[in-house]
């Protein structure tokens, strides 16, 4: 298994860098340059070393090094005072945003973690719901709860994301006045209240994608469970007198959870996709909406630093499934 991780991890690095440059070209050959947004006003020597701030004289191949550098040289985070801080720009150690003219690598981390907490909790809180519901709804076939757990996992895997989260506005902002319509980035958890504060503007982003997710691992859940619920193998540790508590949670449930390991893992970059509406809709100020305004802007630097985060968590979470394969059954070698 050791050596199955790193070889794959030998595999991903080209993989990653061939992914890069393929973003990197189709968005920097693409038209556009930051300086058409500027006021005519400004002259044309002044545009000249915005130009050279930014990067744009440089060749293309020490560009793309440069944008590459940025994911790797890791330097003290603080916000850029001007355009033309010698510091930023000597050396091009940082890829400046078109749109804040701040290092792309800094504006990204400020705007991470709202996303973590948004995003990350939404996909757990998805996880622990589906898991049940598809395992008792399996056990349970045809039951008043499986039919239940059916009709409403199909609503939830139906309706896009950005109707529902209106829809919860409407009911639950705006006549029922129980959480917020937005959500509150300057908000600091300091004491009970903020942290009350903190959890009821949450509440709704979150149940939103965890509506979503939990609605398409429950289908799988309780498919994978039928199947495994009608082997060979369940007849006879029935057969053996084990409990029918063991008989589903430990030998179907480890089966089952073989072909529910890859929805749960590659549904983490999918997530993080949904979160680019969600994040419009309750107003979070995370990756998602950066990504937005970034495209409207035309600022290139920042859509594909985000472009290729994506692309690498595709590749990590694919190597993940794959290792929690052989966690799961026994019986996959990759040696």
């Amino acid at each position: 298994m050791l050596h199955y991780t790193i070889r794959r991890l030998l595999i991903a690095i080209p993989t990653l860098l061939l992914i890069s440059l393929v973003i990197f070209m189709l968005l920097g050959l693409a038209p556009g340059d930051p300086m058409a947004q500027l006021p005519l006003t400004i002259p044309e020597d002044v545009k000249a070393q915005m130009r050279e701030a930014l990067g744009l004289g440089d060749p293309l191949w020490m560009r793309y090094l440069m944008w590459l550098k940025q994911f790797f040289w890791v330097e003290p985070l603080h916000v850029l005072d001007t355009l033309f801080d010698t510091q930023m720009v000597e050396g091009g150690q940082r890829i400046l945003s078109w749109q804040s003219h701040a290092p792309v690598a800094e504006v990204i981390a400020q705007r991470l973690p709202q996303t973590l907490w948004v995003v990350g909790l939404a996909y757990l809180v998805g996880v622990l719901i589906a898991l049940p519901i598809g395992i008792i709804s399996a056990y349970r076939q045809y039951s008043l709860f499986d039919q239940i757990g059916t009709f409403v996992s199909m609503i939830g895997f139906s309706v896009p994301t950005f109707f529902a989260g209106v829809v919860l506005i409407v009911v639950f902002s705006v006549h029922l006045h129980w959480f917020p319509s937005f959500y509150d980035t300057q908000l600091e958890v300091t004491d009970g209240a903020s942290l009350l504060a903190q959890i009821r503007q949450m509440v709704l982003p979150v149940a939103v994608m965890a509506l979503y997710n939990a609605s398409q691992i429950s289908r799988f859940m309780r498919a994978s469970m039928l199947d495994n619920l009608r082997q060979d193998y369940v007849r006879t540790a029935r057969a053996k007198g084990l409990s029918e508590r063991v008989v589903v949670l430990v030998h179907v449930l480890r089966n089952s959870m073989i072909s529910v390991i890859t929805v749960i893992a590659l549904g983490v970059p999918q997530i993080f996709g949904g979160a680019i509406i969600t994040e419009q809709v309750f107003k979070v100020n995370g990756i998602g909406e950066l990504l937005i305004s970034s495209i409207q802007a035309n600022d290139i630097p920042m859509v594909q630093t985000l472009t290729f985060i994506f692309a690498v968590l595709i590749v990590l979470f694919n190597l993940i499934a794959d290792v929690l394969y052989g966690l799961l059954d026994p019986r996959i070698r990759y040696e």
